[in-house]
């Protein structure tokens, strides 16, 4: 268990809850994370990483694969 979850949180973890209520408290602690991304940390390699990315993608327009061409291909192999 990570040492950084409160006791109550461990203790709920402990608790036998249906697929439903598993869903619902997966819901509840969704909405509870706040909606401003300046209330969130972004680690200094995520921002790193975002710019390489940013910038293979500026540098090979052409190498970026259509959304609907990856849909379709999903949908094709299930």
């Amino acid at each position: 268990m990570s040492p950084q979850l409160p006791n109550v949180a461990e203790e709920l973890l402990k608790t036998p809850l249906t697929v439903q209520q598993r869903l619902e408290l997966i819901g509840e602690l969704w909405d509870g994370i706040p909606d401003s991304i300046d209330a969130l940390p972004v680690p200094e390699w995520h921002r790193e990483e975002l710019g390489r990315r940013l910038a293979a993608a500026d540098a090979d327009p052409d190498a970026a694969i259509p959304w609907e061409d990856i849909r379709r291909n999903l949908r094709d192999k299930s």
